[in-house]
Order: structure tokens, then C-alpha cells, then sequence
């Protein structure tokens, strides 16, 4: 059995291939999320029967991996300063759930 769909433009071809073939995180999607709302949103509804991972990873119920990425994470771990940068980083990665205000207290404490 095939399903075939379309995301933002790209063709995706869905194959039941029997219980052998099992979901790995070689396989995943991401979400980019404006708010910390939208990050809320997509995290509740995925992990609902799933399971919770680091840095914004989880697994559905379905145990197919999702990354639930804020835009704003990509500017605060590129930040120009390399200490802002590295207090980002260091705070995203003691979370489940990215939480944008939480990694800019941590990118602006001195």
C-alpha cells in the first residue's frame, strides 16, 4: 500500500513496508515555528501517545521523529557575540522543548 502527498512543494511517496521496516530518526521531519505558541502547539499534539527527546526532538505516537525548531533559535546559536551564542547553546541543550525566552535570559546573562 502507497500513499503519495504534497508538503510546501515537495512530493512524498508513503510505502507500507511490513512491520520489519520500523521508523528510525533517519527519518524525520522539522517544523519551523515563528512563536513560542506555535512550538507549544505542534509540541503538545506530537508528543500526545509519543515521547519527549532533547533539543526539540520528539517521536509520535507512531514513533516517527519530529524536530520542533523557533525561527528565532537559529538567529540566538548564530549570534555574532560567541558568548551570547554559547549561553544559547548551552540552555537548549538542558531542554525538551525549546523555549525561546529561556535561551534569551541565558544568551543575555552575563
Amino acid at each position: 500500500m502507497t500513499a503519495s502527498f504534497q508538503l510546501e512543494g515537495l512530493e512524498f511517496t508513503a510505502l507500507n513496508g511490513g512491520p520489519e521496516f520500523a521508523f528510525t530518526e533517519a527519518t524525520s521531519f522539522h517544523v519551523s515555528c515563528e512563536s513560542q505558541d506555535e512550538v507549544d502547539h505542534f509540541w503538545k499534539a506530537l508528543t500526545d501517545g509519543g515521547e519527549e527527546s532533547q533539543c526539540g526532538w520528539l517521536k509520535d505516537r507512531y514513533g516517527l521523529s519530529w524536530q520542533i525548531i523557533p525561527t528565532s533559535l537559529h538567529r540566538l546559536l548564530g549570534d555574532p557575540d560567541p558568548g551570547r551564542a554559547e549561553r544559547a547553546m548551552k540552555a537548549m541543550l538542558q531542554m525538551q522543548k525549546i523555549d525561546i525566552a529561556e535561551m534569551e535570559r541565558a544568551a543575555d546573562a552575563a
